[in-house]
């Protein structure tokens, strides 16, 4: 972490709890912040229970003011997210509701807090780089917002708010999915291999790979 940075507080909020949401959002805004409030689709789905980006700009519009919340997605023609952007990053809309379009290239210090809607549907990957809002010395913080309907999905949550830690992170990710094939087509799902356990093992399997290169090194002098 960069020197000066404060670590983010990181809760989980479920969907019941919008109202809480929405006033430490005002709380942090009342301060003269900013903050990004972000949505897994741009539009309804037919198939997936989610909330789209213009569902979330409605809700964030009513409770606040249309002039001060700004909308960004990946569909809007460039000068419309370029003036979308721009009046976020000058400080004259504190609201920014988006898609992940976000968690590339965005740099607002003035921003404290991030919310993410169906956090559940993130990997914690894309979870730990949203949440690094955080630009500045001020304290800052992450709500997730979900109602998992796995097990899998509530121990994501769990980890996301027990650790900041990005190490720990990708551990826990290559425990839960599995690295996939190293030769092959699969991306994830743990490797068939006959002895080894890459997850639990991967220590003495380091040591393995210096000794096969060692043993290779030397028998090519």
């Amino acid at each position: 972490m960069p020197k000066g940075r404060i670590p983010i507080d990181t809760e989980w909020r479920r969907f019941k709890e919008i109202d809480y949401v929405l006033e430490f959002v005002k709380s942090e805004i009342d301060k003269g912040h900013s903050a990004y409030i972000v949505a897994p689709l741009i539009e309804e789905s037919e198939t997936l229970d989610l909330k789209n980006v213009y569902e979330i700009h409605e809700i964030f519009e009513e409770y606040f003011s249309p002039e001060e919340v700004v909308l960004v997605h990946g569909r809007m023609k460039a000068e419309e997210k370029n003036e979308a952007m721009r009046s976020f990053e000058a400080l004259e809309k504190p609201l920014l509701v988006s898609t992940t379009v976000i968690e590339v290239g965005i740099n607002v210090p003035n921003a404290t807090a991030i919310v993410i809607f169906n956090a559940e549907r993130f990997g914690l990957s894309t979870l730990h780089q949203l949440r690094g809002v955080g630009r500045s010395s001020k304290k800052s913080y992450c709500i997730l917002v979900s109602d998992p309907a796995t097990e899998n999905a509530k121990q994501r949550m769990d980890i996301m708010t027990s650790t900041t830690d990005g190490f720990v992170l990708s551990e826990r990710d290559l425990e839960m999915r599995g690295p996939g094939d190293y030769f092959g087509v699969r991306q994830s799902g743990l490797p068939q291999f006959k002895v080894a356990d890459i997850t639990e093992d991967y220590r003495i399997l380091e040591v393995a790979r210096e000794e096969a290169v060692k043993v290779y090194e030397n028998n090519n002098l």
